[in-house]
């Protein structure tokens, strides 16, 4: 069903999977993928205004940041160098039933669903083979196990951290100013992270489904 959305409307559910499915779905993945966002929006904010960055009492360190920062990292390793992996090699081709961009999307979109144990797919890609098989399972099991250990280990360093108190130096962690700068956070080094190759798939598969009639 994935496979005949619209170009823009297959966008959407990509999107989703690339942010951890921290807006919609992902109960539990999109929690901590969110609570990694807002401890990347505190160190972030604490930076630029020279205040002491804090999250539920909690004094935000280089240590902690690091994890937020491999969480991520490991994601977008897992996706997209699986994905370019496929998309150079003969195996990775040879199961697409769609050509130029919407090729692309199939293939992008089989490794974010197994990093992010989405459980969906682009039914016109055909990963019945030893190759897919094999390299879905890797990213599968980077996906939750990979991701799951700085998480784990983020969690750990704060439970054992003592309270700091609250005061004027401390960066304010809730009103609409945060919730900007953490909507930001999440555009600029979520999105943006992807951005390069969905504007290779979907987007440019849409542009050319409204300005011409190739068909792939």
């Amino acid at each position: 069903m994935h496979d005949s959305f619209t170009p823009l409307g297959g966008l959407v559910p990509l999107l989703n999977i690339h942010l951890g499915e921290i807006i919609f779905g992902g109960v539990g993945a999109g929690l901590y993928g969110m609570l990694i966002f807002i401890i990347l929006t505190v160190f972030l904010a604490g930076l630029m205004v020279g205040r002491t960055p804090a999250y539920l009492e909690k004094k935000i360190e280089a240590y902690d940041v690091k994890l937020s920062v491999l969480f991520i990292f490991v994601g977008a390793i897992g996706i997209l160098g699986f994905a370019a992996w496929a998309c150079v090699s003969a195996w990775g081709v040879a199961g697409l039933t769609n050509r130029g961009p919407h090729g692309l999307s199939e293939i992008l979109y089989a490794f974010s669903s197994a990093v992010g144990n989405n459980g969906s797919a682009f039914a016109g890609l055909s990963t019945n083979t030893p190759m897919y098989n094999t390299t879905l399972a890797l990213a599968m099991l980077a996906g939750r196990f990979l991701m799951i250990v700085p998480v784990l280990a983020l969690a750990g360093n704060l439970a054992q951290k003592k309270k700091v108190a609250t005061d004027t130096g401390s960066f304010p962690v809730s009103g609409v100013t945060f919730g900007v700068l953490l909507v930001g956070t999440i555009l600029i080094v979520g999105a943006l992270t992807f951005f390069p190759v969905l504007a290779l798939g979907p987007i440019v598969e849409h542009f050319i489904m409204t300005t011409s009639n190739i068909v792939y």
